[in-house]
């Protein structure tokens, strides 16, 4: 029998189901402000340097969001230091000794390998358009699914999501 109490209950379990929806998404849309570089940002002609340096930084202070955690050292990080022929964990212990970037990159280039002209213009357009048509798009895709960001079709590559995640590419 439905009364005025069972309908209340439906109403009631109806209102927390949508609460709890929006939770999730407000808890996927809320990224912490943090001030880590655009990946688009060169330090001494190379895309990303800079944001990993940006991640140790905060991680060695303990003000890296815990989001970051579980990727230093890896995608874009390791790719990044695999380049430069460094190793990801002297090269954490270089960055906490303190330096400019471009003191560190040029420990880098001492350390692992300085990169051609071409081999920088290569890695560059590499990492710019990843994400986009390659096997990297179907995450891409997703990560804009969970962020509420499938309408964005400005948005099909790596460096774009985390611009448009963290604020600095404006809706169009």
């Amino acid at each position: 029998m439905w009364d005025i109490f069972t309908e209340a209950r439906y109403v009631q379990c109806k209102l927390l189901g949508a609460l709890e929806r929006c939770e999730r998404r407000l808890k996927l849309h809320c990224v912490p402000q943090v001030s880590l570089r655009s990946p688009s940002e060169k330090v001494g002609g190379l895309f990303y340097f800079g944001r990993m340096l940006d991640k140790i930084r905060l991680h060695a202070r303990r003000e890296l969001p815990s989001d970051y955690h579980a990727n230093l050292g890896k995608g874009f990080d390791e790719k990044c230091v695999k380049f430069l022929r460094v190793d990801y964990n002297q090269l954490v212990e270089r960055v906490k000794k303190g330096g400019t970037d471009e003191e560190i990159l040029e420990w880098c280039f001492t350390v692992g390998r300085r990169p051609s002209e071409d081999d920088t213009y290569v890695w560059n357009e590499f990492m710019r358009k990843r994400g986009w048509n390659d096997e990297v798009s179907e995450i891409v895709n997703r990560r804009k699914a969970e962020a509420g960001m499938t309408g964005r079709s400005d948005i099909q590559t790596s460096f774009q999501f985390i611009d448009a995640d963290e604020g600095r590419l404006p809706k169009p």
